[in-house]
């Protein structure tokens, strides 16, 4: 049975630290944020974001502790041309995303 998007948020804010962090995240606002998580259900864009987001954060804490998942996503990396994955998600670029964790689990682009 597919996990609701509403719990997905909450698990990804709870990754993340906090609402805001997830708003910077998925490129929304704050409020928005807190409005998925009580009452509205995210447009079918944001809702593949946060789908994203979800799943490459569950990659990265498959090899990595939580903590350092987070900062390899905040971080800039050199597979992204110096960008922060975390931007590369909130634009919607989910597959260069996947390939630097997958470099970055190979032993790449540290």
């Amino acid at each position: 049975m597919p996990v609701p998007v509403r719990e997905k948020l909450r698990a990804i804010r709870d990754d993340l630290g906090s609402q805001a962090r997830v708003a910077r995240a998925l490129g929304v606002s704050p409020s928005r944020v807190s409005r998925w998580l009580k009452t509205e259900d995210p447009d079918p864009e944001n809702r593949r974001k946060v789908e994203a987001l979800e799943f490459v954060l569950a990659y990265l804490v498959s090899f990595l502790h939580p903590d350092v998942a987070v900062d390899w996503l905040n971080g800039h990396n050199a597979f992204l041309r110096n960008f922060r994955p975390i931007d590369y998600l909130a634009r919607g670029r989910i597959e260069q995303v996947i390939q630097a964790a997958r470099a970055f689990k190979a032993g790449s682009f540290h």
